[in-house]
């Protein structure tokens, strides 16, 4: 190239793409180690983010099925009489639960409370003795519907039924809790618990539950025979479970006050259950929160790792850099081939985090026999925020690198 008056002139220094690439390339396999741990930090940040995403997709229609099989099919029924009549007696009727299962949808229902025994009152394992086998539980006036729609099963024997019920005989369901702390291990030998001084038949010893935990660790009786052994319950103590099909809930919990007192409905609340979509949302909601702060918190030590080996790097090239300055390179041209390695490392941190993501959410899927779930758009965006990660990472060590003299360089 020459000037106007036919002097040679020396043609600025230009920088390619592909020379900006090698360049990058060949700076991170000087060190390979140090590149490999410097993009781990990304790795796992954009890793943690494709299986968060990921993972809460596929959960979704789980939590959806729990919450239809289980809350959405429950509802409770709440004694608020004396709330509305201080004068008020018993809010449910003897033929409760004959009531509600005459209303469609309705699986199972029956009234339940905890009796209210003395001080001195313990369930012993023995008629006699000195306190040993003795052990305060609570005792549970349960209909037998009520155990019906608790959905419990029996490690041995039976639940109680409407005739034991009607008879108000002492029949007892223990919880197996419960039975262990009476050494009752077998119902071979009919054995008998003693509330007070009270002998109840065990029908049965239940180690698990749907519904009502507290029935594993208490024991429960028949409503009529607490009734007609301790009196009728406190105002307000009587609840009522009521185990419905899928979709009914909600319908029943409106007809049930009215089905159960026509003449007074309001001396009873029932309890819907919560939307379930409303409880996704909330769950899921908080679970993407919080798994997505620990993302961040992964990327940003990615981003402080790739700028301190960057920055190391900046200051191990000095001569290296004042080198290219002193053939011609410019400040732009240098700041652009660290842009292009904290870039680089960056960009394949994400890569390898959104496949470790990706195989993560496959193989949770797998054990848990799930369909996986994984937007297009979580796949496409993941290696993006490696590569800004990276970049946004290199821009200080860059613009250091930019500022160095040439003629200070070469003297080092």
């Amino acid at each position: 190239m020459r000037g106007r008056r036919g002097a040679r002139v020396v043609e600025p220094s230009r920088l390619t793409l592909r020379d900006t690439l090698s360049e990058a390339v060949a700076g991170m396999l000087q060190r390979p180690g140090r590149s490999l741990l410097t993009a781990l930090g990304t790795v796992l940040g954009v890793g943690t983010f494709v299986a968060v995403l990921g993972l809460t997709a596929t959960t979704s229609s789980q939590i959806d099925a729990r919450f239809d099989l289980l809350t959405a099919t429950e509802v409770t029924v709440e004694d608020v009489a004396r709330q509305r009549d201080e004068f008020a007696g018993p809010g449910f009727p003897a033929d409760a639960d004959a009531r509600i299962q005459r209303l469609g949808g309705v699986r199972a229902a029956g009234v339940y409370w905890t009796v209210r025994l003395g001080p001195d009152v313990t369930v012993r394992a023995a008629p006699v003795g000195d306190g040993a086998g003795a052990t305060p539980v609570d005792v549970v006036a349960a209909s037998p519907g009520a155990l019906r729609a608790a959905v419990p099963h029996l490690a041995q024997g039976r639940l109680y039924d409407e005739f034991a019920s009607a008879k108000a005989q002492p029949v007892a369901v223990l919880g197996a809790s419960v039975a262990a702390r009476l050494g009752i291990t077998t119902l071979e030998t009919r054995p008998a618990v003693f509330i007070g001084d009270e002998p109840f038949v065990v029908a049965g010893i239940v180690d698990d539950v749907e519904r009502r935990p507290d029935v594993l660790m208490s024991v429960s009786v028949p409503r009529t025979t607490a009734e007609r052994m301790w009196g009728p319950p406190e105002p307000g103590a009587a609840r009522m479970l009521i185990a419905t099909e899928t979709g009914a809930a909600r319908q029943i919990a409106e007809e049930a006050p009215v089905a159960l007192r026509p003449d007074h409905p309001e001396y009873l609340k029932a309890v819907p259950p919560p939307d379930p979509r409303t409880l996704r949302t909330g769950v899921t909601g908080d679970l993407d929160r919080l798994f997505l702060l620990l993302a961040g918190i992964c990327l940003v030590i990615g981003a402080v790792g790739i700028a301190n080996t960057t920055l190391v790097a900046v200051l191990e090239r000095t001569g290296e850099i004042g080198l290219r300055r002193a053939l011609g390179a410019r400040s732009r041209h240098i700041t652009v081939q660290f842009l292009a390695e904290s870039g680089t490392l960056g960009a394949l941190g994400g890569l390898v985090g959104t496949a470790l993501g990706v195989c993560t959410v496959v193989g949770v899927a797998l054990v848990r026999e799930w369909t996986p779930v994984v937007h297009p758009a979580t796949v496409v965006a993941a290696p993006a925020i490696g590569l800004v990660t990276g970049v946004a990472a290199g821009l200080y060590p860059a613009w250091r690198a930019s500022r160095v003299q040439p003629a200070e360089a070469l003297r080092r």
